[in-house]
């Protein structure tokens, strides 16, 4: 048994049945590659063997009665591999638009809380024989960097798999954990919570003194600073969501992506804020909706430690950062978004790296859950400005080929949440020379979310063509 950490705890709170909390991810994989004739059975077999050897995918969430502390993982007794692993073939013709709708569907539905909070669904019917899984797994088992290591770790550097231990068979699974009993979770929760609040004094003095460092930052004028939460104007997708879901892909050359940062002298993720914020334009424009004021994303950030690498946990904050959609020169908007990626980041280090998950580990599961559920169902979000206007992840990937059971991996679209007020998300992974974006948004909001991809390559031809000469 081990108890969620408080922000992992937070994502199961925050959820409701209009806001799913899980990130997934469409790996699209070239079966010709495999040593043997494709067959379900032998991924399904391949897949679990895998997965089983891994803690993160036998364990399941045993929440504490009343709520009364943050809930426990523990191993699935009843693990059931049919609902983890299951099959789909597209219909005809196969394409990206029959792909991306079944996506849509199968991330529009939430992860059954009574089981380890996975699913992989193996995708067949594709029109040039490849096969994609889909993989969902829930936010509170896994941040960007862990579910890349994660995702990795079920690949190969070759077609040949590499063997799992002496005798080339998978390792065995530990014996099922017993489900602790209400009267033992309550007073484990008891004990936990009193610690805590021997902790809270010193966190309050810390929180006071980062608050007045931030303050002193934004009055000084030769200060670089970032964005601030509420400030975002309105778009079409900044409002009260719904449950479903609609899924778009993009992809660029990550050797453009470095031409365009070697010519301006910017950060990747510059370039890829920049990209996403051209689309974006394009978009609104097109739909008339194109705010005067700049959109501001919410940047995940890192603050994993070199020796917290390995775990699955969460070890994130975020930074929030003005897109400047504002602007029309595409120049002068990437070198605009660099100057204000790099004042969110020294907004960012001015905080204790561990700030979000300190607070959140004093926080109430249960006033988490019931704010939550009363902020949805009154549809709040559409009340108030909005908080941000979109999330965009970028994790790098790595950047030689992986395979699957002999199968060469050929695509990584990722996709992460979206939020009440926040209805788009844009994730992008790099994986070999290409840099692969997905949106995935709230259906009603965006119902052509596809078209925006599509501007993804129209961005990246702008950018190039705006490098200086000479």
């Amino acid at each position: 048994m081990e108890r969620l950490s408080g922000l992992d705890s937070a994502f199961l709170s925050f959820e409701t049945p209009a806001m799913h909390l899980h990130v997934a991810i469409a790996a699209v994989l070239d079966p010709s590659t495999m040593p043997e004739p494709y067959s379900f059975e032998q991924l399904r077999s391949f897949i679990a063997g895998r997965l089983m050897g891994d803690a993160a995918f036998r364990r399941r969430v045993v929440q504490v009665p009343l709520r009364l502390n943050h809930p426990v993982w523990v191993e699935d007794p009843d693990l059931d591999l049919d609902h983890h692993i299951r099959r789909h073939v597209l219909p005809s013709p196969g394409e990206a638009a029959e792909l991306t709708a079944l996506t849509g569907e199968i991330v529009g539905e939430p992860l059954d809380r009574s089981r380890p909070l996975w699913e992989i669904h193996v995708i067949e019917g594709l029109h040039d024989g490849n096969v994609a899984l889909l993989g969902k797994i829930h936010h509170a088992a896994v941040d960007g960097v862990s579910g890349a290591e994660l995702f990795v770790h079920l690949f190969d550097l070759t077609p040949e798999p590499a063997r799992r231990s002496d005798d080339g068979s998978p390792s065995p699974r530990p014996e099922p954990e017993r489900i602790p009993s209400s009267p033992e979770l309550v007073g484990y929760a008891l004990w936990s919570q009193m610690r805590r609040t021997v902790q809270l004094p010193g966190l309050i003095g810390r929180t006071l003194g980062t608050a007045t460092h931030l303050a002193r930052r934004r009055r000084d004028p030769a200060a670089v600073v970032g964005a601030l939460p509420l400030q975002a104007p309105r778009t079409p997708w900044s409002g009260a969501i719904t449950a479903h879901r609609t899924v778009a892909f993009a992809r660029v050359k990550l050797s453009d992506v470095r031409k365009v940062r070697a010519a301006f002298g910017v950060k990747v993720n510059d370039v890829v804020l920049a990209l996403t914020s051209s689309a974006l334009r394009h978009y609104l424009a097109d739909h008339d909706a194109l705010p005067a004021d700049s959109l501001v994303a919410m940047v995940p950030v890192s603050v994993r430690a070199e020796d917290e690498h390995g775990r699955t946990d969460n070890r994130i904050s975020g930074m929030f950062v003005r897109l400047h959609t504002e602007i029309d020169d595409v120049a002068e908007r990437l070198s605009a978004i660099a100057l204000a990626t790099r004042g969110a980041k020294e907004d960012h280090q001015a905080v204790d790296a561990k700030f979000l998950q300190n607070w959140a580990e004093h926080a109430a599961p249960a006033t988490f859950a019931l704010a939550t559920r009363l902020y949805s169902q009154l549809n709040i979000a559409d009340r108030h400005p909005p908080l941000y206007n979109l999330v965009v992840s970028n994790v790098p990937g790595p950047d030689f080929p992986l395979y699957l059971d002999g199968a060469e991996l050929v695509a990584t679209y990722p996709m992460g949440p979206v939020s009440e007020g926040a209805g788009l998300n844009v994730t992008v992974l790099s994986y070999l020379d290409n840099v692969d974006f997905g949106f995935l948004a709230c259906t009603e909001q965006v119902p052509d979310v596809n078209t925006m991809a599509a501007d993804v390559e129209l961005a990246m031809a702008e950018l190039l063509a705006a490098q200086p000469t000479g």
